[in-house]
């Protein structure tokens, strides 16, 4: 069954070398292979202010990001690949969903104080890339970072399920790296 994707490249940086866009291109072409429709969107190309008033949260965002809005909208799977900085997702990342939740598209607020999750009906997939094994983030530190975005933003926005897959050492082993872009390719064919 085909599904219709929409794919953010969440590296703040935009040479191509770095590898969050090979795997953003290995879900792609694994995506089109498996006749998905698919919507992609680089946040290297953005150039968006960081919101500093919190005012600003009701009001419409930037045309580029209602672009990625409507693209989500759309769409049935949602995926976001990004490095992991500092335990975390890099600025640029939080940056934009920031700006991605403005005027109550991810959540609206309720009378009855808990917020109403506007992009149910969609499943979402984060790919996070690291220098250290993933396992260690996991066991180790918990992966709270990861954790964190997946239940306070995407979470409470209502997608749902949010399968997560982290990818750790990719600052060496060549072999091991060849052998992810070919997982993450076989997760876009099957639309996952």
């Amino acid at each position: 069954m085909t599904k219709t994707i929409c794919l953010i490249n969440g590296h703040p940086h935009a040479d191509p070398g770095h590898y969050c866009h090979a795997l953003a291109d290995a879900y792609a072409a694994g995506a089109a292979e498996g006749g998905h429709t698919l919507s992609r969107f680089n946040l290297a190309d953005l150039s968006l202010p960081y919101l500093r008033d919190p005012r600003d949260f009701v009001t419409p965002a930037p045309p580029e990001v209602r672009s990625i809005q409507e693209a989500v909208l759309f769409a049935e799977h949602f995926v976001i690949v990004y490095p992991l900085w500092l335990g975390t997702m890099p600025a640029l990342v939080k940056g934009f969903f920031e700006h991605f939740a403005r005027a109550e598209f991810a959540i609206e607020k309720s009378g009855k104080g808990w917020p109403r999750k506007m992009l149910k009906g969609r499943s979402a997939r984060v790919i996070v890339t690291m220098g250290m094994p993933a396992t260690a983030y996991r066991l180790m530190f918990g992966a709270h970072g990861v954790k964190g975005f997946e239940s306070g933003i995407l979470g409470i926005a209502g997608f749902d399920p949010i399968e997560d897959t982290l990818i750790g050492g990719v600052d060496g082993d060549a072999e091991g790296r060849r052998a992810w872009l070919s997982r993450v390719r076989d997760l876009g064919l099957r639309g996952e």
